[in-house]
């Protein structure tokens, strides 16, 4: 702990830079301040990492001059994300279609064992001399990610698949996918967004987007040997309880303590220190109103009812109820943007989706300009606005999810 308080200014100052450079937040400096029984954790972790990485450019290297090309070509992108119904039933997962469709996402597994995210799997299985990825600028952008559900939802389709037809190649692929989710895993129990550790705010612990939410709900599912994980046996069952027991416990250390109080969460964290860090320029360091709520939901259904977790519950529900906003209605501009207003009558309860860290106040910072402005109008003047910067997550959890928590609470006292 004490070296995620010598260091927090230094990485506020670097997290409020407007520049979107490439940094790394897994410095040498960083790292020789860990405690002894810390660094050979954490020097095996990233030169595991940067072999991975090694061996991923090297294959595809190797593969490109057998077939006489200079480069890749980007694998077939599609703006859709990889998902299915939580519902489906097991029997859909056997057909005829989805054992093709297995096929292509099997292709598009990279060598270390995750998925890149945005490729189009109806164009067919990957082809020699594709990349994994359907990233054009930076070839080995995302690739390899848990961002927007990539790779957790391909385990669970290829799970499903598995469970329904018993094929080998299906097993192999779903195997090495689940030894990337724990071989990705830091060492105090958090997830990188993309594994091989990939630099910038990609090295940071992502709840953005719930990314590190929808790990622990994987490693749960295989834990529990729900219905599409039927076969797991029990070594991967301990291995995945391991996993999710680390992962619970990073989430309590991350909480977030203003002036020795717990609140809730930044969209990410620091990999070593665990401080709140930014990640695009219109993601501040900050306290989240809506990643915090979803985390709430997730600790509310699914954590083990321990103290520890009890607290971590109770200090987010106060701070959720300490920061709602009224007087605000959700609205159009005159050229069809989106606008917050000024309107007493108005019975809508918001949460920003920022709030400071020392004031506990709004925070809107531009997606051009980076600057961090105390009020959304002041930024949507001066930038363009395709983000949702209000949140109305938390008001279900303080209502609904809450009643359900009461309840879970007195049936396992």
């Amino acid at each position: 702990m004490l070296i995620r308080f010598l260091l927090a200014h230094l990485l506020l100052a670097t997290a409020v830079s407007a520049d979107e450079k490439p940094f790394t937040m897994l410095t040498d400096e960083l790292q020789a301040q860990l405690p002894e029984s810390q660094k050979a954790d954490w020097n095996t972790y990233l030169a595991k990492s940067r072999a991975a990485a090694a061996t991923d450019r090297r294959i595809l290297t190797e593969e490109c001059q057998k077939a006489g090309l200079e480069k890749s070509a980007p694998a077939p992108g599609d703006r859709k994300e990889f998902e299915f119904d939580s519902d489906t039933p097991a029997e859909w997962f056997g057909s005829a279609e989805n054992q093709k469709l297995a096929e292509v996402v099997i292709s598009y597994q990279t060598p270390t064992g995750g998925w890149s995210k945005a490729v189009d799997y109806t164009k067919g299985p990957r082809q020699t001399g594709t990349h994994w990825t359907a990233q054009k600028g930076d070839a080995w952008h995302y690739c390899g990610t848990f961002d927007n559900r990539t790779t957790t939802e391909q385990l669970k389709f290829l799970a499903g698949v598995f469970t329904a037809t018993k094929r080998e190649d299906v097993h192999a692929a779903l195997m090495k996918g689940i030894d990337y989710v724990f071989a990705a895993q830091y060492p105090n129990g958090g997830w990188p967004q993309n594994y091989p550790v990939e630099r910038g705010y990609h090295e940071a612990i992502t709840l953005n987007d719930d990314a590190m939410m929808h790990v622990l709900e994987l490693l749960l599912a295989i834990k529990r040997g729900d219905k599409l994980f039927t076969f797991a046996d029990e070594p991967l069952k301990q291995r995945a309880q391991a996993a999710f027991d680390k992962g619970i416990s990073c989430i309590a250390a991350m909480q977030v303590k203003i002036d020795g109080v717990p609140t809730v969460w930044c969209a990410q964290h620091h990999p070593l220190t665990l401080a709140p860090v930014k990640a695009r320029a219109k993601e501040p360091p900050s306290l989240s109103g809506g990643e915090s709520a979803n985390l709430v939901k997730f600790l509310m259904r699914n954590a083990p009812v321990t103290p520890e977790v009890v607290t971590m519950i109770d200090s987010a529900m106060k701070w959720f109820e300490a920061h709602r906003l009224t007087g605000l209605r959700k609205s159009k501009t005159a050229d069809g943007k989106t606008d917050y207003i000024d309107d007493p009558n108005s019975t809508e309860v918001l949460w920003a989706r920022f709030y400071d860290l020392k004031t506990g106040k709004p925070i809107f910072a531009g997606a051009q300009d980076g600057i961090v402005y105390p009020t959304f109008h002041e930024m949507a003047a001066k930038n363009k606005v395709a983000y949702d910067f209000f949140s109305t997550r938390p008001k279900e959890v303080l209502e609904k999810k809450a009643t359900r928590w009461k309840t879970r609470l007195e049936k396992e006292k």
